[in-house]
C-alpha cells in the first residue's frame, strides 16, 4: 500500500470503528485462530457497515449509505489511488480540481477526494439511481456540498464530453473502469470468489450495477475508447488517469498513448493478494515517476 495509507496495517480496530457506527457490531465476530475480531468479507451488509465506520471516524463523514444491489467498495484500496494521484499532481498549483469518472453510488473517489485532499471533486455517472445516491451521500456531510459536485453523464457514447465545460480546467481525472465484458462473465467470476471462499451459490452476494461491472469489450475497449476521447480534451486536463486491472491490456493501451504522443506512466498497485496498476498519461505535462 501507499505510504500515507492509514490502512495499511492489515487488521481494523473494530472497537473504535462500532463506536461511531454501532449497526457493524453485528457482524463482528472472533477469529478463533487469531484471536481477534473480523467480519465475513463475503457479505456485502457487513462491508457496508464496515465502510461506513471507516468512513465516519476516518474521514469525518456524517453518514454514507448504500442503495441494495450497488457495486461496495473498499476503502483501503480505494485512498491509495487517491494518494498515488496526489504524487502525480504533486507540482499543480492549488486549488486543485479532479473529476472522478463512473462516480457509482458509493462516490468513494469523490468523497475521498474531498476529505483527505480538500481537493474540488466532480463526479459523473451513467446510471440515474447511482446519480441520486451518490449526490445523497454528499448531502450527508455540510462541508462535502461546498466542495462535491455530482453530473448525470446522459450520453453513454461519450465519457469526457457534456461533463468538460469550454471553460473547465481539471488537474485530474480518475476512473475505476467496467471490468467485465458481460453480465455472464461478471457472474462467473464472483461464483469462483466465493468457491474459493468456500461459500455455496446460495450465498453469492454479488454487488453492482451494470455500468458498475461491465460494458461490450469490457475493461480494454472502455479504456481504448477513454484515451481516444481525451485527446478531445487535451488542454483541459492536466493528467488523465485510470486503474487497469488486467495486465494483458497495458501493451495496446500504450501502443495508442504512443500513436497520439501522450506521455504517460504505469504504478503498480498492490493490496494484500490483489494486484493493479494505474496508468496515467497527459498531453502537456512530464511524469516524475
Amino acid at each position: 500500500m501507499h505510504p500515507r495509507n492509514i490502512h495499511k496495517k492489515s487488521s481494523y480496530d473494530f472497537d473504535s470503528l462500532i463506536k461511531v457506527n454501532n449497526a457493524l457490531q453485528e457482524f463482528v465476530t472472533l477469529n478463533k485462530h487469531t484471536n481477534s475480531l473480523t467480519i465475513d468479507f463475503s457479505n456485502p451488509k457487513a462491508i457496508i457497515e464496515l465502510n461506513k465506520a471507516l468512513l465516519i471516524h476516518h474521514y469525518g463523514l456524517a453518514n454514507w449509505e448504500l442503495p441494495e444491489g450497488f457495486l461496495c467498495p473498499p476503502i483501503p484500496s480505494r485512498v491509495d489511488y487517491i494518494h498515488y494521484v496526489a504524487d502525480i499532481i504533486t507540482n499543480e498549483q492549488e486549488p486543485i480540481k479532479g473529476l472522478d469518472v463512473g462516480v457509482g453510488a458509493n462516490a468513494i473517489y469523490t468523497i475521498l477526494g474531498t476529505q483527505v485532499y480538500n481537493w474540488q471533486m466532480v463526479g459523473c455517472d451513467i446510471n440515474a439511481q447511482s446519480i441520486e445516491a451518490a449526490k445523497q451521500n454528499i448531502d450527508f456531510t455540510p462541508n462535502l456540498k461546498d466542495k462535491a459536485n455530482i453530473i448525470h453523464q446522459r450520453d453513454n457514447a461519450n465519457i469526457f464530453k457534456g461533463i468538460i465545460q469550454q471553460n473547465d480546467y481539471f488537474h485530474f481525472t480518475m476512473c475505476n473502469p467496467p471490468f467485465y465484458t458481460s453480465e455472464e462473465d461478471a457472474s462467473k467470476n464472483a461464483s469462483q470468489k466465493l468457491k474459493n471462499l468456500g461459500k455455496g451459490a446460495s450465498e453469492l452476494n454479488f454487488g453492482g450495477q451494470h455500468s458498475e461491472l461491465w460494458c461490450n469489450g469490457g475493461e480494454a475497449l472502455f479504456l481504448k475508447r477513454m484515451i481516444k476521447q481525451s485527446a478531445d480534451f487535451k488542454m483541459q486536463v492536466g493528467y488523465f488517469t485510470s486503474l487497469v486491472s488486467r495486465k494483458e491490456n497495458l501493451p495496446k493501451l500504450e501502443k495508442q498513448l504512443k500513436k497520439l504522443k501522450a506521455n504517460y506512466t504505469i504504478i503498480p498497485m498492490e493490496h494484500g493478494n490483489k494486484k493493479t496498476r494505474l496508468i496515467a498519461w497527459s498531453f502537456m505535462k512530464s511524469f516524475k515517476y
